[in-house]
């Protein structure tokens, strides 16, 4: 009889690298169920509407699936009472699924520990001394870090997603885990492309200009996707593309300039036009695993990146993209402007490396983690 394989996520509320994973996971063992305190349709990617999705009792609240932060007090408690019958459970975690309780054993891929825990400036971003989340988050912090770290202890292997993380679990829980790159696949530069017509007039009469910069990304405070903005406001020549979603995005449509365009809810063919017709990608956070790095390089496209965290294991200096050092507008502006055109690999030696993060090699790697964790029973 095969092993019952149960997947868990946090939440699957939004588009983004983490959600990415568990499609991934799904792959790897499609019989699996997965485990969720939040799903909301309309703002994840569509394929999740074809599998078996098992969702927390706060689900039926629609605020919450909103925006699960809002829910912040209610978490561990509902975390806690998830309760998920499998001989293996493979948390993709970046804070709540980790604590999942579960029969058998469990396998954490972690994606970063609690950042509202232990980067808590990340993740309030600009929130001041009375700021109700900041009050709220400082009065739950000492319960929160007891119950993360017994949550941490449950599990029988850990993953890290990337060097830093890597680093911020041994600092935080002193494990020591083998480290797994998260999948992505080439195949998302192939299909379709499709202008984004709302910006005729800005990208073409049409729409179908390219030579824009872009950034994609949670439109979050520690994104600094407002320093990019504060940089092409200098730049009135070149235009700046911003994709995404998040609790910054009015402040940061009030301060855009006429040069810098904002868009959300795309769709696959319109984003592979705003890649494929990139001249770069900027990215400038702090990320725990730099992935969009990768799917620029899945067009041929380089990467002007901040040095730092996740960006380090995925652009390759001079061969995929170049770096600058702080995430601040002058810096940015900077390594903008000192990019020559042919300061980097072929589109060719970028797409090659792209694929050394190939989804196979994922799948084949946790496949091996769970054969490996029920071995050692």
């Amino acid at each position: 009889m095969s092993a019952r394989i149960a997947i868990a996520h946090d939440y699957l509320t939004q588009r983004g690298g983490a959600e990415r994973v568990v499609l991934s996971l799904a792959k790897a063992f499609p019989e699996a169920e997965i485990h969720t305190l939040f799903y909301e349709p309309g703002q994840t990617y569509p394929e999740f509407q074809e599998m078996q999705i098992r969702t927390s009792g706060l689900n039926c609240i629609g605020v919450f699936r909103r925006d699960p932060r809002i829910a912040l007090p209610l978490l561990a408690s509902a975390s806690s009472r998830m309760r998920i019958d499998a001989d293996v459970m493979i948390a993709s975690s970046s804070g709540w699924a980790h604590a999942f309780p579960t029969t058998g054993k469990k396998i954490v891929y972690c994606h970063s520990p609690a950042r509202w825990l232990y980067l808590p400036d990340d993740y309030l971003g600009d929130a001041g001394p009375l700021d109700p989340k900041r009050i709220a988050l400082k009065a739950l912090t000492p319960y929160l870090t007891r119950w993360d770290q017994r949550a941490a202890r449950t599990a029988d292997q850990y993953l890290a997603n990337s060097s830093v993380v890597r680093e911020r679990i041994q600092r935080v829980y002193g494990i020591d885990a083998p480290m797994l790159f998260p999948p992505f696949s080439p195949a998302v530069a192939e299909g379709e492309q499709e202008p984004i017509r709302e910006l005729a007039g800005w990208a073409g009469e049409d729409g179908t200009e390219g030579g824009h910069y872009l950034v994609v990304s949670r439109l979050q405070p520690y994104k600094h996707v407002d320093a990019v903005i504060e940089a092409f406001a200098g730049m009135p020549e070149r235009r700046l593309l911003v994709i995404g979603r998040g609790p910054e995005k009015q402040r940061l449509v009030d301060m855009a300039p006429l040069n810098v365009r904002l868009v959300e809810g795309l769709s696959d063919a319109q984003m592979r036009w705003a890649y494929a017709n990139a001249t770069a990608l900027v990215a400038a956070s702090h990320e725990d695993f730099g992935l969009t790095p990768l799917e620029a390089g899945a067009h041929g496209v380089q990467t002007i990146a901040l040095k730092a965290g996740g960006y380090l294991d995925t652009v390759e200096q001079g061969v995929t993209g170049s770096f600058f050092d702080t995430p601040k507008s002058e810096s940015i502006a900077d390594a903008v402007l000192s990019v020559k055109a042919d300061a980097f690999g072929s589109a060719g030696a970028i797409r090659a490396r792209v694929e050394k993060f190939s989804e196979a090699r994922f799948v084949d790697a946790i496949r091996r983690a769970v054969t490996e964790v029920i071995r050692a029973e």
